[in-house]
């Protein structure tokens, strides 16, 4: 690609597999997931202090309750204060409701991020305005739960135009000229899509519309939706989105271009940019932690059922080195030997450009997380 880096953000999603109660039985608290997106995600600061967001679907809601809510913050230090918008929301809540606070179906009723998926995005703010539009999570929204979408990503696509024109072709208005426009727009279409052809499928044979959403909801396809949507897409990317019945899912670039990273058990679906964050935070080995392979989506359906699909051909791996030689944490095991193995193939270049004249040279270190081996030792005044 030959036009400039605009996004390198980080993502995270948690996807719940136990009902509420479970989390708060074994680990003490029903917001234990919400508790391991703060840590997943501030894990991963390196990847974006510009902006942050945070969004959330509660999968068993009764009908006249939000479903699918978001938070958003621009400010200095983003993630923590969405963290501490959250905190005192729940402080709040505590104060108001004494004798409520800790019953878990009170919780889901009256706090908007006691779901079971979160999704969460960090902003590098390299291009674009700073304003609160830029960040992550985007949202379409609908009363019917499998029409609503919620977006987020790590991504660079090169031919906005043309999927800006498609759009403009099929009736739409968007409302801003962005690859971040784009693509929620077009998943959002082909969502449309899936939902009309499921709706008519069912029409045929079943005459109760209530009964037929939550038939759409349970066949909803998102590898199908995933195919057809990024069928135009030009670039890097490792994008995120929630589906207001529950469905999530994760998909990479075919090229691998921005990284992503999953790990599993019978408890909980972890997916986030950096494997260090999900093994720090969940106590995992790094062998159990699994690389989406390019041109790959993984899904959790809302049902539970979690599967990695194709949606494009992989094309050959071309991973960026600037993610992962600048951008990255350098205590993955796999990164600080691509920047050892950098350094050491540069230093001849770099010796025959200084003419062998050491003492004359000045060296520093890039980015912040090589400060310790530049140093060579952690002790930095010595």
């Amino acid at each position: 690609m030959s036009d400039s880096i605009k996004h390198e953000c980080g993502i995270g999603l948690i996807r719940l597999l136990k009902p509420l109660e479970y989390y708060k039985e074994k680990y003490g608290s029903a917001l234990w997931g919400l508790n391991r997106m703060f840590l997943l995600m501030e894990k991963q600061h390196n990847r974006g202090q510009d902006g942050a967001g945070l969004g959330c679907v509660k999968i068993k809601i009764k009908e006249g309750e939000p479903f699918m809510k978001r938070i958003r913050n621009n400010k200095a230090s983003p993630w923590m204060n969405v963290v501490s918008e959250l905190t005192d929301k729940l402080e709040d809540l505590k104060l108001r409701h004494p004798n409520e606070y800790n019953d878990t179906e009170f919780l889901k009723q009256n706090f908007d991020f006691a779901g079971e998926i979160l999704l969460g995005h960090l902003r590098y703010g390299t291009h674009g305005a700073q304003a609160i539009d830029y960040c992550h999570p985007v949202v379409r929204s609908n009363n019917w739960r499998t029409r609503s979408l919620l977006v987020a990503g790590n991504f660079n696509l090169t031919n906005v135009d043309t999927l800006f024109d498609h759009l403009v072709g099929l009736g739409q208005h968007p409302r801003f000229f962005s690859d971040t426009e784009t693509v929620l727009e077009r998943i959002g279409h082909f969502l449309d899509e899936e939902v009309e052809r499921l709706y008519k499928q069912h029409r045929n044979s079943i005459d109760d519309n209530r009964v037929i959403s939550n038939l759409i909801s349970r066949d909803l396809d998102i590898q199908r939706v995933l195919k057809n949507a990024a069928k135009k897409w030009d670039g890097g990317y490792t994008m995120g989105g929630l589906t207001g019945n529950g469905d999530g899912f994760i998909l990479r670039d075919p090229n691998g271009i921005r990284p992503c990273y999953y790990w599993k058990n019978d408890e909980v679906v972890v997916i986030a940019s950096e494997r260090p964050a999900i093994s720090t935070v969940f106590d995992v080995d790094y062998k159990d932690i699994i690389e989406l392979d390019p041109g790959s989506a993984i899904i959790v359906k809302n049902d539970g059922r979690v599967m990695v699909k194709s949606f494009t051909e992989p094309q050959p791996k071309k991973s960026c080195s600037f993610e992962r030689i600048y951008f990255s944490r350098g205590n993955d095991p796999d990164i600080y030997k691509e920047r050892m193995k950098l350094g050491e193939l540069i230093v001849p270049e770099i010796l025959k450009t200084i003419d062998y004249n050491l003492e004359d040279a000045v060296f520093s270190f890039i980015p912040n997380t090589a400060e310790t081996a530049f140093s060579g030792s952690g002790n930095l005044d010595e």
